[in-house]
């Protein structure tokens, strides 16, 4: 005798249901990882803080990013401004994943393999001389040059972010080299903020970092893949750091560079440094990128130009533009056609040297970290205000003259491209 059928709430839905219930499923989780939906709402948040800020409510704009917050156990306070939280304790986990982007490039990605890796090095690194010649040259000799290290940064998210926008028919080596380059370009950033923007250092509190990253490494070496264990040790990391007189940003680099690439047979399906920047990943675009978009993008127009105008704030301004809309381009072009041209280097498979253009300016939109060297560099208001909008105007035109130059290498593309452009040989002869 058949037994009656039991039918849960799941069971009596329809198969179109449950069909259509998955299709939304799976587009939110593709969105959700999106590089293009991330750079869209990057792009809405900055939008939505310079309107907020030239607004008839920008008191109201300033005074919430400069209201107090702050935790309190027992006889311990400790209070800073929304502000602070934002910039130097959120992005520590946009650092964090920086940092594990590295790690896993490092061990087998672009990274792994010397001569593979060497041509997105070389090519960062012309990235940041550039620019920075170029700001030194426009600038006088005063404390305006502080700001030289603004337009050495390339925004990762933001860069790929409108690579995805012009969707396929580029190659796809075009993206890997553009990841690359950025990833590099951020570690160079960070390394700046290291060495020219913490101030005096306070040596002694390096042992209250040391023993943060020494738990960190005791948990490891006992087997703990938990992350959110790893939050107290960090958070020590992070404070001793931000004790000693560096940016505590930097604590997100080193936890993101000392993560275990490699998996537990059996008792995970991926290595943490995948796993966990899977599950920060969308976190950090729609969540820590754009507030800190709409914390630090409020740039107060009506000001620019004005009273600053005695003290180089738009000498500030235009020198950031031109360096990252000039000299990006130029240090990311011609350095690599001199690797190539050398025979230290090959053009990736499948790449032009009009590709190679595209990369530069999308290199140009420097966005998240140049703002936030820009917050670093100067302590003036003014001149803050100045060099934030610099890196807006050449962000947004970066990207506009990207869409627009991608656009047309889609459409100029040969039907039969020759097998022998690509060819070592003539990689190696090809000019610019």
């Amino acid at each position: 005798m058949t037994q009656p059928t039991t039918r849960g709430p799941a069971a009596s839905r329809s198969p179109a249901l449950l069909s259509f219930a998955d299709r939304i499923a799976a587009a939110l989780k593709h969105l959700m990882h999106s590089d293009a939906a991330g750079g869209v709402v990057l792009l809405l948040a900055a939008a939505a803080a310079l309107i907020w800020a030239n607004s008839p409510a920008q008191d109201s704009y300033h005074a919430l990013w400069h209201a107090m917050v702050g935790l309190s156990l027992g006889d311990f306070q400790f209070s800073q401004s929304l502000h602070f939280w934002v910039n130097d304790a959120l992005m520590t986990v946009f650092f964090l994943v920086v940092g594990m982007e590295i790690r896993r490039e490092m061990h087998s990605g672009a990274l792994a393999e010397p001569r593979q890796a060497l041509l997105p090095i070389l090519a960062a690194l012309g990235g940041v001389a550039a620019p920075a010649l170029v700001y030194l040259a426009l600038v006088p000799s005063n404390e305006l040059m502080n700001g030289w290290a603004i337009p050495t940064a390339t925004d990762i998210a933001f860069a790929v972010g409108v690579l995805a926008l012009l969707g396929r028919g580029l190659p796809p080596s075009l993206r890997i080299f553009l990841l690359t380059l950025a990833i590099i370009d951020d570690l160079v950033a960070v390394l700046i903020i290291a060495l020219f923007y913490s101030g005096g250092l306070q040596w002694g509190m390096l042992m209250f970092a040391a023993l943060g990253l020494l738990g960190v490494y005791g948990l490891q070496a006992l087997g703990v893949r938990r992350a959110w264990f790893y939050v107290l040790p960090g958070a020590v990391l992070w404070w001793g750091i931000w004790q000693t007189g560096a940016h505590p940003t930097l604590a997100g680099v080193v936890l993101g560079l000392i993560t275990p690439v490699y998996m537990l047979q059996g008792r995970e399906s991926a290595a943490p440094v995948q796993r966990v920047a899977a599950s920060l990943h969308p976190w950090v675009t729609f969540g820590v990128m754009p507030l800190f978009a709409l914390a630090n993008a409020g740039v107060s127009i009506q000001s620019t130009g004005s009273d600053t105008a005695t003290a180089g704030g738009s000498q500030v301004m235009l020198a950031i533009a031109l360096a990252l809309l000039i000299g990006k381009p130029l240090g990311v072009v011609f350095v690599s056609w001199l690797a190539v041209r050398l025979r230290i280097s090959a053009l990736p498979a499948g790449m032009r040297w009009s590709h190679m253009w595209l990369t530069g300016l999308l290199a140009g939109i420097g966005f998240t970290m140049a703002i936030f060297i820009a917050t670093l560099a100067f302590t003036d208001a003014a001149l803050l205000n100045d060099a934030k909008l610099g890196v807006l105007i050449a962000s947004a035109v970066a990207a506009v003259l990207g869409l627009a130059f991608g656009a047309y290498l889609k459409r100029s593309r040969p039907a039969h491209p020759d097998a022998s452009a690509h060819s070592p040989d003539a990689r190696q002869t090809a000019t610019i």
